[in-house]
């Protein structure tokens, strides 16, 4: 019991893994960047379908998918292809503030919001309280998971990510700050358009940091000789 509270450690920094990239366009055909591909779309693929978790059970979604679903509402867009508007616009800003993308952050556009479309039509709809729970404390854990196997593939920030640091390094506010400040805004504006807000949203923002802290401790652990 204590071996196994020991491995779900959370992890302090990105590890290096094998398959991490060198640059952020580092794509080929070689054994090495093939599975370095494979890592950084499943990674965006569970990271989206634990996005879709918390969407169906109406109980709240996260900060950037509450504003996904309120252009949703009000436009002939679904929550992916308005998740995909979103990213394409945030990306946008990373002109003016001169950061460049890598070959992970375009994945992270296109590959995030199919997944979110594909667990909406996949997953189940449930009814009891207990199961939406169960749903939403999934979903986390497979962002979680999600987030720390594409982000330990080197090939680039997805587009918030990329938004929150380029701000931190023109402006000089903590990164935290500046995360806190794009999450309120995207949450009120997706609010404001209707977007569901609601104890998933609580319990994401409570527990998404801890989520991703310990995937990439049991990465780090799992593929460190």
């Amino acid at each position: 019991m204590v071996r196994f509270i020991s491995f779900l450690k959370p992890s302090r920094t990105i590890p290096q893994t094998p398959w991490r990239a060198d640059s952020t366009w580092s794509i080929g055909l070689s054994k090495l960047h093939i599975q370095r591909l494979t890592i950084l779309i499943f990674g965006l693929t569970i990271f989206g379908i634990g996005d879709a978790f918390l969407i169906i059970t109406n109980l709240g979604n996260s900060p950037w998918t509450v504003l996904a679903e309120g252009i949703s509402l009000n436009t002939p867009l679904n929550i992916g292809a308005s998740t995909f508007l979103v990213s394409t616009v945030v990306l946008l800003f990373w002109i003016p503030l001169k950061q460049i993308p890598g070959f992970g952050t375009i994945a992270n556009i296109v590959v995030i919001a199919i997944a979110i479309e594909l667990g909406l039509f996949i997953i189940p709809e449930v009814e009891s309280i207990y199961l939406k729970i169960f749903y939403i404390l999934f979903g986390i854990l497979l962002v979680g998971v999600g987030s720390a196997l594409y982000i330990t593939c080197g090939l680039g920030t997805g587009p918030r990510d990329g938004l929150m640091t380029g701000l931190h390094f023109r402006t000089g506010v903590r990164v935290g700050r500046v995360r806190l400040i794009l999450e309120l805004l995207a949450l009120s504006c997706g609010f404001l358009l209707g977007g569901t807000l609601g104890v998933g949203t609580a319990l994401f923002a409570l527990l998404i940091g801890q989520s991703v802290a310990v995937s990439l401790g049991v990465v780090s652990r799992l593929t460190t000789k």
